[in-house]
């Protein structure tokens, strides 16, 4: 059994490859499955905003017992005369958190003192605070303008870089796998979309698209010749270059996983702290998703858009001629699963350019003096 470092070095020599482009539509068909059941969600049960997008009176208790029961901060709002469900949060081990609906000074006075006798504190350890409706869909407009500038920019960016809008697109389409799959378990799991939220969103987004740009990267160096060969297909290098990076690809989302998980579930869940919790689930959800696009997705999409092309359907046939011939000459045979069995690799990184280093076996061997 080889180790992992053994495993990444045979993957990027193309010893050893998974056939992800060849599987692209099996994996396509997850990341649409995945992307349906989150418009579900959404349809169905929609996503939680906070106040400070609809606006409402949020009360903040301090010093309270630890570990504060929830039932008490019901029971207040009832004898305050308020009807409406509110929405209570445990902040830490001493303190709460109790949103409602925009109500009048005079109730969110009452309110104060009923929460300050619920949990035997002074009333000075019961702040309250107002979102307006106009401050709250001001924020939701300001977080969709955001989002909208942030892919424009994304676009532009993109297609500049790499001076193509093929590369562009599915990496942008992957960027809409994430973002829907992530706001999805957001509608599932009814946790609160804050504006820390709408940051976590935006920063997952930033994470998915370094992971895409970095294989495509490898793609557009190992496709910089390819039309000067006869040996390997796009999709063949691009399958290669899947292969290349997926080890850069674990280490960088395991490095970044752990610690937002020890966030997520340590900082939120156990010490109670929701504006951990607001800015580390998105992170928490979005990398893992996003790793999985960058490896699944965006490349499988940009092979079936540049398989549409009429310069890599000529290039495809000209090397299937090649293979053809090969078969002819003797100097290939078939594999059991039906693919041409080259001498050397059929997927290699670049055609072979005279001049260049071409490794230690390939350098001419130091005769021995005969004595």
């Amino acid at each position: 059994m080889m180790s992992y470092a053994q495993w990444g070095n045979a993957l990027y020599s193309g010893k050893k490859s998974y056939q992800i482009i060849k599987n692209r539509r099996i994996f396509i068909g997850i990341g649409l499955t995945f992307i349906a059941i989150s418009l579900i969600g959404l349809a169905i049960f929609g996503i939680n905003p906070s106040i400070d997008f609809k606006g409402g009176t949020d009360f903040t208790v301090t010093n309270t017992a630890t570990n504060p029961p929830q039932q008490p901060a019901y029971d207040a709002l009832k004898a305050a005369g308020v009807t409406e469900n509110p929405k209570v949060f445990q902040m830490g081990t001493n303190g709460l958190r109790v949103q409602t609906s925009q109500l009048p000074i005079e109730t969110e006075t009452i309110i104060q003192g009923e929460l300050a006798k619920a949990y035997k504190v002074d009333v000075k350890n019961v702040s309250k605070g107002s979102i307006g409706p106009s401050w709250g869909a001001s924020v939701s407009r300001q977080a969709a303008i955001g989002l909208a500038v942030f892919m424009g920019l994304i676009a532009l960016l993109l297609m500049s870089y790499f001076r193509t809008w093929t590369m562009a697109a599915a990496a942008l389409i992957a960027l809409m796998h994430d973002l829907l799959i992530t706001v999805g378990v957001f509608a599932f799991t009814q946790v609160e979309v804050t504006p820390a939220t709408i940051i976590g969103l935006l920063t997952i987004l930033g994470y998915s698209l370094y992971d895409t740009v970095v294989v495509f990267d490898k793609i557009r160096e190992n496709t910089k010749d390819m039309l000067n060969q006869s040996r390997s297909k796009y999709d063949e290098l691009a399958n290669l270059s899947i292969n290349q990076t997926m080890v850069r690809s674990i280490n960088t989302s395991i490095t970044a996983i752990l610690p937002v998980s020890a966030i997520l579930f340590l900082g939120s869940l156990l010490l109670g702290a929701s504006t951990l919790r607001d800015i580390s689930m998105p992170l928490f959800i979005g990398m893992i998703v996003g790793t999985f696009s960058s490896i699944f997705i965006a490349t499988p999409l940009l092979t079936i858009i540049r398989d549409h092309s009429k310069v890599i359907q000529d290039h495809n046939k000209k090397v299937d001629t090649a293979r053809a011939k090969a078969l002819e000459d003797g100097t290939a045979k078939l594999n059991e699963d039906g693919t041409v069995a080259l001498p050397t690799a059929a997927s290699v990184a670049a055609p072979i350019v005279p001049g260049h280093h071409l490794g230690q076996t390939a350098q001419p061997k130091r005769k021995k003096n005969k004595k």
